[in-house]
């Protein structure tokens, strides 16, 4: 078990404990100082469940952001985590193209986001138009308050910090986007929700024509030429429920260099 788990694990334990699952960065950073972990900030941030310690699967606990430095351990994992599908031979695609001098140069989640936009396949995958021209607004972090339900605990977070990788607008449609390395089991919702939440908000407080809010999440995996790109769309039955995700589509380009 790494340092990282062990500072989790303990802070569980405080929180069993008194029972008071609710925690801060100030508890965070007294523990982290004991296990001699150097990211405090990087603590509560676990975006799939095999970064989980195993106290947390046994006992079914996920973490959420409160904002103004509070966490919460929030009881059923399934409400705060969900499973990529499997993608059918169907929704396989091979993508032939010229890579450019830039392309891979890293493993960045912008050079993610950056491959997958250049080469056209967001367009293809969202759109079915690879000439189609959304309006395309870069990396930003915001801050918000958010309000809705996970499982049963009604979630109050205040001053939610978060960061938005990529957002696209196209004919009324808001699209939000998240890329990653790897080919994970699952990961965590709030990456989409706060930010289709956020979203949601700006629409109704500013009377937007917004006619569909989604959500992106792109994963990479590199092979020793050529690369594996997954893309899911997805959207939430419920706007006030984080466990209402509902996948749109999916799909998976193998690129192929040309």
């Amino acid at each position: 078990m790494g340092k990282k788990q062990q500072v989790i694990e303990e802070i569980f334990r405080i929180c069993l404990k008194n029972n008071d699952f609710t925690f801060t960065n100030e508890i965070v950073k007294v523990v982290c100082k004991k296990y001699n972990f150097k990211n405090p900030f990087d603590v509560t941030k676990l975006d799939n469940t095999s970064v989980f310690p195993q106290i947390l699967i046994d006992n079914d606990y996920f973490i959420l952001h409160l904002g103004k430095g509070k966490h919460r351990f929030v009881k059923g994992i399934h409400n705060g985590y969900h499973d990529f599908e499997e993608i059918e031979e169907e929704n396989i695609i091979n993508w032939k193209y010229m890579k450019s001098i830039l392309n891979e140069l890293d493993t960045s989640e912008s050079n993610i986001l950056s491959i997958v936009s250049n080469q056209r396949i967001i367009h293809d995958f969202l759109y079915d138009d690879i000439v189609a021209n959304p309006k395309v607004y870069n990396a930003r972090r915001t801050k918000t308050d958010l309000f809705y339900k996970a499982g049963e605990y009604q979630i109050n977070a205040l001053k939610q910090q978060m960061e938005i990788d990529l957002t696209f607008e196209y004919m009324g449609k808001v699209t939000i986007f998240e890329g990653k390395n790897g080919f994970p089991k699952d990961f965590a919702i709030y990456q989409l929700f706060h930010p289709f939440k956020y979203y949601f908000k700006i629409q109704k407080e500013s009377k937007l024509d917004i006619n569909q809010i989604t959500c992106c999440y792109v994963l990479r995996k590199q092979q020793k030429r050529d690369s594996i790109i997954k893309l899911y769309n997805y959207t939430f039955k419920d706007t006030n429920d984080i466990s209402s995700i509902k996948l749109l589509k999916k799909a998976q380009y193998n690129l192929i260099k040309r």
